[in-house]
């Protein structure tokens, strides 16, 4: 769940059977007190006002909440901007709810740092890392702590009608080279090539981003984001180079600066245009639309002279469930944590808005999305390494800072150089 719209409150009370989910004990009583005997309220707040989303948490809550008439959870729901700033006065203010919907990363590392979230280490010694997926936990995990269970990881894929590329004869790109030349080739019969939401900042971000993956590499990325190596890096110029020669080369709509996310999908399953690079996310979108088995999903192009893998993909880890390290029922709302996370991963992959983070050999494959699936099997699936979004792994201001100099990028209004520069002394070390 990347972007939601629209607020919604939905308080969820129901009550019947009693459960116990299987592997859900905690290994030890970390001093949380459990409240089997009686009546238990937990509070969580999340993003999901919107479908399939939406649907997905409500049918998971009310699961749990008909499972464990003693332990029931209630909702409150906020858009995805708005939920930002709400949770991060709560957390402040001591009056967060018991389970937080976070974003993995430098969103929830402040919270980690001022201790408000609970570390589950001593929880999790149950089997419960067993039915994960490997590095489910990396973006998770500070100083070597884990403070939380993701449910969902993305994955960039460049999204390609392969109608519109066989019916004008030009070949689905493999290399950055040959991405140029089919934008050329397309912008020569009238067609706009690719499609970006730049009102939105962040889906212009994420072609960045990608393009660093390629020229930089994972652990260069990382690194930089980690504050142990500056921005103002040749791989980095590069990469800004490459997005700076697509802007050029007419890639985009001339005027990509006032269109905003949804309206640039729009073109794309409308059939307007064959390119577009987003996330998982979108693949639902895509496959209920009149696009659907037109459109498949490739890796981004590789770099010859690039550092990255070719194999490394933008995403990872993102949404993510976390425990208030204040809350009266620890155990309790750890249990309910790894409920809903583990339910959440294979729910929200059936739904085609998100991939899993845990082990779903149970899901049954013939009613995934076949672009979600195709993603999961041909992106994710064997990949050298992977690093967020980058607006997701930093923290604060940099994040927007980031956000805004990729802007500029498609505004024509900054040098690839001085972007790593801006880069370096706006979101690096030492800034």
């Amino acid at each position: 769940m990347k972007r939601f719209s629209k607020t919604l409150t939905i308080p969820l009370l129901v009550g019947s059977m009693l459960f116990s989910l299987a592997g859900c004990q905690s290994s030890s009583n970390s001093g949380g007190s459990s409240a089997s005997s009686q009546k238990v309220t937990l509070t969580f707040w999340n993003i999901a006002t919107t479908d399939p989303g939406k649907t997905v948490f409500n049918n998971v809550v009310n699961e749990w909440n008909k499972e464990n008439p003693n332990i029931q959870i209630v909702t409150n729901v906020t858009e995805n901007n708005a939920y930002k700033t709400k949770i991060k006065a709560a957390v402040a203010a001591g009056s967060a709810p018991d389970i937080i919907y976070s974003w993995a990363g430098g969103f929830t590392k402040p919270f980690v740092d001022a201790g408000k979230i609970l570390p589950l280490d001593s929880y999790l010694n149950d089997g419960t890392k067993d039915k994960m997926l490997p590095g489910a936990l990396t973006n998770v995990t500070y100083d070597g702590k884990v403070y939380g269970l993701t449910y969902n990881q993305q994955a960039g894929a460049l999204y390609v009608n392969k109608d519109m590329f066989d019916s004008n004869g030009i070949k689905i790109p493999t290399t950055f080279d040959e991405l140029l030349a089919a934008v050329k080739a397309f912008r020569a019969k009238g067609i706009t090539p690719m499609a970006v939401g730049e009102k939105d900042e962040w889906p212009g971000m994420w072609y960045y981003d990608m393009i660093a993956l390629r020229t930089a590499g994972s652990k260069l990325s990382l690194d930089a984001l980690n504050k142990k190596t500056s921005f103002d890096n040749p791989k980095f110029v590069e990469a800004a180079e490459k997005l700076q020669e697509l802007v050029k080369a007419q890639a985009f709509d001339p005027s990509a600066l006032s269109i905003t996310r949804d309206d640039s999908i729009q073109q794309l399953t409308q059939g307007k245009i064959p390119m577009y690079f987003g996330g998982n996310f979108d693949a639902g979108t895509i496959d209920s639309s009149p696009m659907k088995g037109k459109i498949i999903a490739v890796k981004f192009p590789s770099i010859s002279d690039g550092s990255g893998d070719p194999s490394e993909y933008l995403g990872g880890g993102a949404d993510c469930l976390l425990v208030n390290a204040n809350t009266k029922y620890k155990d309790d709302a750890v249990k309910a944590v790894k409920f809903l996370a583990q339910h959440l991963s294979s729910q929200m992959y059936l739904q085609g808005a998100g991939l899993p983070e845990w082990n779903y050999s149970d899901v049954d494959q013939s009613k995934i999305d076949p672009l979600s699936k195709q993603i999961m099997s041909d992106i994710v699936t064997g990949a050298k390494g992977s690093v967020p979004a980058w607006d997701l792994y930093l923290e604060g201001a940099d994040a927007q800072n980031h956000q805004d100099l990729v802007a500029k990028i498609f505004g024509g209004q900054i040098t690839p150089e001085d972007f790593a520069k801006q880069m370096q002394s706006q979101v690096g070390a030492n800034k």
